[in-house]
């Protein structure tokens, strides 16, 4: 019996001294192949690696410490999606008044998005054969740009507009054809969308590029150094307006009218879903679909607080589902264009936890990529099926949060948060995947 005993004591102390040693083997690893690397010397870094099953840190170098997150400002976003959006995605609104029938959009990104062939929404408009009048809540309160974005980028396809009514993702897609400029949608061909020199100028070659004004919808054809290969540029939301312009030509194609009024009616009519949740998510999270996410979260706050605002839903979220958070973030927008985002790695850590507790991992392994796939394309592509992680990028921020199962089958959850670097985000990317990887091997 003694000879047992001692036999279980030895093994409960070597089991205590394995734990022990954990988090200073760790520490010693990110020091060598992180911390100290020349990559990282004007960096901040915070890295947080958790085990859920034991509630205790592997790893909690400046976890508590606050980081620009970039991107991975879309986890929070996307655990908001899941828990508050149901099953499929709350698109419109529709109920029948004086011969016609009434939409009240609620904020869906799907709507005539190629990418999606299922559009319900569409299908109801152009099956009733009599006006369509879009009517819009004034109650919203949010902003075509979110708090703190990088105005001057008003061209690129990752900074389309917010709106209570996206109409083709709210972008504009151009193409050259047989010597002929195509767009999508075809009402950009029209004014004031173009203007007459642009059609003229296609005839001087094949080195040009297509601008638009800042603050109006007016696209230009300029000389460029490059061949024109297509391009995909926002357009001005306007209040919706613009989107009506765009729909109102779309349907009176099949010859349908169609009018447009501001109203802060409650509408009785039938709610319309479009795509399941998931199906939108997974895009958002496999290759960090901006427009997607500021969308995701407008439709949490119509369906928390009837009315799409940014402030007061990330408000609201803040002192409910993420009031436990361990440090108090601040949380500007959905998608993490802005740097007033700041989170630290131990938030992140827990809200990962509240996603695998609440939605399962199952259903974590569809909405994010793993390696090899979407913005992990380049990376962990042996580890394909072992990590679901979010990446995050701007200038001098690399991010990347998620889950990561060892060879051992230990699920751990973890966040490294990388601000102020001057390497090449591919560098500060290789070096984290290096030190995740040996975690991966070795426990």
């Amino acid at each position: 019996m003694k000879k047992y005993s001692l036999q279980f004591l030895a093994l409960l102390l070597s089991s205590f001294l394995v734990g022990c040693s954990i988090p200073q083997a760790l520490q010693r690893k990110a020091n060598k192949e992180i911390i100290k690397q020349a990559s990282f010397q004007t960096a901040h870094v915070g890295i947080s690696i958790y085990d859920p099953s034991t509630k205790k840190f592997w790893l909690n170098y400046q976890g508590d410490k606050y980081f620009v997150p970039a991107s991975n400002t879309k986890i929070p976003t996307c655990y908001a999606a899941m828990k508050y959006l149901g099953d499929s995605i709350p698109s419109a609104y529709v109920w029948d008044s004086a011969g016609s029938c009434y939409v009240r959009p609620l904020g869906d990104p799907t709507f005539l998005l190629a990418e999606f062939s299922f559009q319900p929404l569409w299908d109801k408009m152009r099956l009733e054969d009599r006006p369509v009048v879009i009517d819009y809540s004034s109650q919203h309160t949010f902003t075509p740009y979110g708090s703190g974005w990088s105005w001057d980028d008003y061209q690129e396809a990752y900074l389309a507009e917010r709106s209570a009514f996206p109409v083709y993702g709210n972008v504009i897609s151009f193409q050259r054809r047989n010597n002929q400029l195509q767009a999508t949608p075809s009402l950009a061909l029209c004014p004031p969308f173009m203007n007459e020199s642009m059609m003229q100028q296609l005839g001087k070659g094949d080195q040009f590029q297509i601008t638009r004004l800042p603050d109006q919808n007016q696209f230009n054809v300029v000389s460029a150094s490059r061949t024109f290969r297509g391009a995909t540029i926002p357009f001005k939301t306007k209040d919706g307006v613009t989107a009506f312009q765009f729909l109102q030509d779309t349907l009176q194609q099949i010859g349908i009218t169609s009018t447009v009024q501001l109203s802060s009616r409650k509408p009785a009519g039938k709610l319309i879903y479009s795509i399941p949740t998931d199906s939108l998510l997974k895009p958002l999270m496999h290759r960090s679909d901006n427009f997607f996410a500021e969308q995701s979260l407008l439709m949490v706050s119509q369906r928390m607080l009837n009315r799409m605002s940014d402030e007061q839903v990330i408000d609201t979220l803040l002192k409910t589902d993420f009031a436990d958070l361990p440090q108090q973030p601040r949380w500007a927008d959905g998608s993490g264009l802005s740097r007033y985002n700041l989170f630290s790695p131990q938030d992140f850590v827990r809200i990962l936890e509240k996603m695998k507790d609440q939605f399962g991992m199952d259903r974590i392994k569809v909405i994010f990529p793993t390696g090899g796939e979407g913005t992990l394309a380049s990376y962990y592509k042996q580890e394909s099926g072992a990590i679901y992680a979010k990446t995050g990028t701007l200038s001098g921020v690399v991010a990347l949060s998620g889950y990561l199962y060892t060879k051992k089958g230990k699920l751990l959850l973890f966040s490294t948060l990388v601000n102020n670097h001057r390497s090449s985000s591919t560098e500060i990317r290789k070096q984290i995947e290096k030190f995740l990887t040996h975690i991966r091997a070795t426990y």
